[in-house]
């Protein structure tokens, strides 16, 4: 008698989504690793592509608002200010569209064998980091070269990283379960992170928003990317005091935004082979 697997989807709660990814560990390791090959795979310039964007992005920043407009930059060159904050950024911008993209993207392999569908956009938010290592260490050339010493403030990297990731990936699941029934998603989010990066202060200060919000100031923290770009710069570069209404208010975003997220992917998942 052939042995039958029985797949429950009944069981869609955290706990058990979790248990399914470490279990299928090495799978999230391939398909991270398949994303990475497919996306430079015959190009010129290969990984060198994370390190020109935000290189190309801080060059036109640093003309238009830190020359032309003259915007603060809280003591700080404002190349350095602005390619700081436009690390993180660009692995939010990243993660979420790759992981927006990563569903239908791979519809022939949901097609045609069963695994955790939310390994898929896992494995796009985890290759987002290969581009963030290859930018960071221009970051630490570009402080040499204005002769700024990481210090010990560096050891909040690891946690203000996983809140990016954390947000891409909250974001990224609403987008990616909606891509497959709809797909003007797809041109819906390049026009919002467009949007979203002009929101964040990536080019300028955060202050400039929060002194005018005065006793409401943490509400800007309700954009998870206010919060993490003023942690990473107040790490890297010891800029200003450690936002902690910002980052207390992008935490709960974010933790709203993941459990939302992973609910509703969850539970439309067993459709997407039907659909997609």
């Amino acid at each position: 008698m052939t042995p039958s697997l029985v797949i429950d989807q009944t069981a869609t709660g955290l706990r058990q989504g979790l248990r399914d990814v470490w279990a299928y560990r090495e799978l999230l390791y391939f398909l991270t690793w398949r994303d990475l090959k497919v996306r430079y795979r015959q190009t010129a310039l290969g990984a060198s592509w994370a390190i020109l964007q935000p290189l190309t992005t801080m060059v036109i920043f640093s003309v238009v608002f830190g020359g032309l407009a003259n915007l603060p930059s809280d003591g700080v060159p404002y190349p350095l200010f602005s390619f700081t904050a436009l690390l993180p950024w660009n692995l939010f911008a990243g993660a979420v569209s790759r992981v927006t993209a990563s569903v239908v993207g791979q519809a022939n392999l949901i097609n045609k064998v069963y695994f955790p569908r939310v390994l898929i956009p896992l494995s796009g938010t985890a290759s987002a980091l290969v581009d963030f290592a290859c930018s960071f260490v221009i970051l630490l050339a570009i402080m040499g070269y204005y002769a700024y010493l990481p210090s010990w403030r560096l050891i909040a990297l690891p946690g203000l990283l996983l809140l990016a990731m954390g947000a891409a990936l909250g974001i990224g699941l609403w987008f990616a379960a909606l891509n497959v029934r709809y797909r003007d998603v797809t041109y819906v989010v390049p026009f919002l992170v467009q949007i979203w990066l002009y929101a964040s202060p990536v080019a300028y200060s955060s202050r400039l928003v929060t002194e005018r919000l005065g006793d409401w100031a943490w509400l800007y923290g309700l954009n998870p990317l206010a919060g993490i770009v003023d942690g990473f710069r107040w790490a890297v570069l010891g800029a200003g005091a450690f936002p902690v209404g910002l980052i207390g208010t992008s935490l709960v975003t974010v933790v709203l935004l993941l459990l939302s997220g992973w609910a509703y992917f969850r539970r439309t998942e067993d459709s997407f082979a039907d659909i997609v």
